[in-house]
């Protein structure tokens, strides 16, 4: 299946031209006439988008790439290596397996992996590369999943599910009734199978949505990797019957941010007017919704009660960006000319009334520099203008 791609020749051609635009490399002829050139072109455009996200298998040597779309779908090998962090035991299934990123770091920490894949070719291509990269406890099926299950039978401590949201009949879908498989719909078949299921959804699905569709949630993690919200993952326990945690995690090249709280938690940050420091939550932190729970949980005042940006007298180590409150004033015609027009600053509005295109036209404002600007409602409703240094 593979013998033509793998010609030394033709895999040294690849290397060579990473990175090289594909449409005016298309336009040459075909060194290799014995092979598919499209083909060719292929594995160069997924190699080039790999060289970043999948490093581990750009690295290696003979490897198969699917369609560059698959690479560009598939998990980044920073946010598979977070989830092999929250599973383990004898034996995991993975319903939806892909190009087998998320399996190769499960086969760290699982005794044996099943990889169940329906497109056949993509199968043979993720065996394959198993191979070169040294995974030696996975084994693969191609088929529908749920036939898979039904074929081995037997008992695992986790399922794990990364449904598809492209919908033949309904095109691009983020409600889980509508990807497939549909989890909602199979839920009481898989826990016959197991006690713990991992569930994957696009950044983009409402949380209380996906509550109102699953059962047995334990918790939910939101990760953001460099301040980008990019994956939910969803921990169901069998007959799980408690409080949700919500974990977040901002992953950087220095650091991992860390916020857990309780869904629902009864609690109620304190509102007050801009002092000597300003934060902004991560990504992650603004996708859960817990803005009462980190104001609260740090002893930070709101600026308001929807600004979700937080202040206090004295800094502090906090998950999201923190700046020094240099000046601020209210949003009017006068302090802009004073302070603001003509100048270069970063700009960011919350909770206020302009976008930040109308603002940098209306005041003639350049972007960058190390001056922040953030616009926004303080706690007695007048809109204000805060200028920042960041820290």
């Amino acid at each position: 299946m593979f013998s033509g791609i793998l010609d030394p020749e033709i895999q040294a051609f690849i290397n060579n031209n990473i990175g090289v635009d594909i449409s005016k490399l298309a336009l040459q002829k075909n060194p290799f006439p014995d092979a598919d050139w499209p083909e060719i072109l292929n594995q160069i455009a997924a190699k080039t988008k790999a060289k970043s996200k999948l490093p581990t298998w750009f690295s290696a040597g003979n490897i198969i790439y699917p369609s560059k779309i698959s690479i560009e779908q598939t998990s980044s090998e920073i946010t598979a290596l977070y989830k092999s962090r929250l599973v383990s035991g004898d034996n995991l299934i993975d319903l939806t397996g892909g190009f087998g990123v998320d399996d190769f770091y499960f086969s760290k920490v699982i005794k044996a992996v099943v990889h169940c894949e329906m497109n056949a070719d993509l199968s043979e291509i993720v065996k394959h590369n198993f191979g070169q990269l040294g995974i030696e406890n996975t084994s693969f099926y191609s088929n529908d999943s749920t036939s898979v299950l039904k074929e081995i039978n037997q008992k695992f401590n986790w399922i794990y599910i990364d449904p598809s949201r492209r919908n033949d009949a309904k095109g691009k879908v983020f409600m889980l009734k509508d990807c497939l498989p549909n989890v909602p719909e199979l839920l009481d078949l898989y826990f016959s199978y197991t006690d713990n299921i991992l569930i994957k959804t696009a950044p983009i699905l409402d949380i209380a949505a996906g509550l109102g569709e699953l059962h047995f949630v334990k918790s939910i993690h939101i990760v953001a990797v460099d301040n980008e919200v990019k994956e939910l993952l969803w921990e169901l326990s069998k007959d799980y019957d408690n409080e949700i945690e919500i974990k977040t995690v901002n992953i950087t090249k220095g650091k991992e941010e860390h916020f857990n709280f309780i869904l629902d938690e009864n609690v109620n940050a304190e509102i007050g007017l801009p002092e000597k420091f300003l934060y902004e939550p991560n990504s992650a932190i603004m996708k859960s919704g817990g803005f009462e729970n980190i104001g609260n949980h740090f002893g930070l005042k709101k600026l308001h009660q929807h600004s979700h940006l937080y202040t206090s007298a004295e800094i502090i180590d906090f998950p999201g960006r923190v700046f020094k409150i240099e000046n601020y004033f209210f949003y009017t015609k006068n302090d802009m000319k004073k302070f603001l027009q003509n100048q270069k600053s970063n700009l960011t509005t919350r909770n206020f009334p302009e976008t930040v295109e109308n603002i940098r036209k209306k005041w003639k404002i350049k972007d960058g520099g190390d001056q922040y600007c953030f616009f926004t409602t303080d706690a007695n409703n007048d809109k204000i203008v805060l200028i920042c240094t960041k820290i």
